[in-house]
């Protein structure tokens, strides 16, 4: 049997003693596992032989062999490496999956039935078991069995037709929005459903999909169509329902302006200081200045444009205006605020070196969560985990040469 006495002392976060079995690739299902692993999950990782997680494969490749796509996405769990095709893989899957906690799966559905660990299957062994599926559009529906992309994802929950600038061809949110929330709402599924396991130590399956995750996006799109049938249009970076409210151009770059409400509005005429501003009708409420924003983001473009953003960014703050610059990567990645907040963490990878990453967006106030482990290499821990599960050195040697297990070595 597993090990069932796993760590829960103060301090080893707040989902210390969930086992969690991911057999989830590329985005969705690892940046859940992730989650869950940066608050004290013992999350294993399974991996396929020969080639494991397709995401290894993704650029950019370093010239360690290792995928950063996949490093940032994969720390803090262990890692084994299986061959489902073989009776030896999948006794070892079953014997895991019997007293595991959560299972994670993206796989297109019928997948994990063809291999006789479906959902009722591990229910009847294992009714504490959490079983969750990621999926393109659920598991449910006439769309069940189709695969599923961001793209995809992106035009079906209307995102698309809202995203770039009035006129242009619908474009897609630069980051594969749909793949990462669907990662946050399985984890907080899974979180849900593990709080009502611990009243009635009854597992369920947890459904989520990159569908919904595209429409969880859409709140005020939906309030307005479902109000009267109003299809806000593409207004680039501006709010549809408010103005000014978007990225103005300045000397040396852009900065976002949120004069969402009637205060703001005023405190940015005044910082602004520009003669009759103040006075045009076209601008005094709210309506009049979405009706006539073009006029208003040209009147405020040709003032910005005088200063830096830095010089605006300092004027905007004394009077308490929201305001912010429009960030590249890297500028991202080293603001004083992210590194305050832990967001840029870093891990030590046996080939890579040093890596950094994205911290949990999610702060507890005991302190409880780390980014201590770095990704696995393919099947690091197949031993190690093999040996919580009872099998000893002889049946962990009859499953390599079956060909059912594989093992990275970590080089001294």
């Amino acid at each position: 049997m597993a090990d069932t006495n796993r760590e829960t002392a103060p301090g080893a976060g707040p989902l210390a003693g969930m086992r969690v079995i991911e057999l989830a690739h590329i985005m969705s299902g690892p940046i859940c596992g992730m989650m869950l692993a940066d608050m004290g999950a013992d999350v294993i990782k399974v991996e396929r032989i020969p080639l494991g997680d397709d995401c290894r494969r993704f650029a950019p490749i370093l010239a360690s062999g290792e995928s950063a796509s996949f490093m940032i996405v994969n720390r803090n769990k262990r890692g084994i490496a299986l061959d489902l095709k073989t009776a030896g893989g999948k006794e070892v899957l079953r014997k895991m999956l019997t007293s595991a906690d959560v299972v994670t799966e993206n796989y297109r559905r019928g997948t994990m039935e063809k291999l006789g660990m479906g959902y009722e299957s591990l229910k009847a062994v294992n009714p504490g078991l959490i079983y969750c599926a990621i999926s393109g559009y659920g598991r449910s529906g006439p769309m069940a069995d189709k695969g599923g992309f961001d793209l995809i994802a992106q035009g079906l929950s209307g995102l698309m037709s809202m995203t770039g600038e009035p006129g242009q061809a619908p474009i897609k949110a630069g980051s594969p929005v749909t793949d990462i929330n669907a990662g946050i709402l399985a984890a907080l599924g899974i979180s849900a459903a593990y709080a009502s396991k611990q009243v009635t130590g009854l597992g369920q399956m947890v459904d989520t999909s990159l569908f919904e995750a595209g429409l969880q996006q859409m709140y005020w799109a939906f309030a307005n169509y479902f109000a009267d049938g109003t299809v806000l249009p593409k207004a680039g970076s501006a709010n549809p329902t408010s103005a000014p409210y978007q990225a103005f151009r300045t000397r040396d770059g852009w900065v976002n302006i949120g004069a969402a409400n009637q205060s703001n509005y005023e405190r940015l005429v005044g910082v602004l200081n520009i003669p009759g501003l103040a006075d045009d009708e076209r601008f005094k409420t709210n309506a009049g200045r979405l009706k006539h924003r073009e006029a208003l983001v040209e009147i405020l473009t040709s003032r910005l444009m005088e200063r830096t953003t830095d010089d605006w960014l300092a004027r905007f703050d004394e009077i308490g205006l929201p305001s912010g610059a429009v960030l590249g990567v890297p500028e991202a990645a080293t603001h004083e605020q992210a590194i305050a907040r832990g967001m840029i963490v870093e891990t030590g990878h046996p080939l890579a070196g040093p890596m950094r990453g994205i911290g949990l967006p999610i702060h507890f106030s005991d302190g409880c969560t780390s980014a201590s482990r770095p990704a696995p290499l393919l099947g690091q821990h197949t031993s190690e985990v093999l040996g919580e599960y009872g099998f000893d050195e002889t049946r962990i040697q009859a499953l390599k040469e079956e060909g059912a297990i594989l093992e990275t070595e970590v080089p001294a």
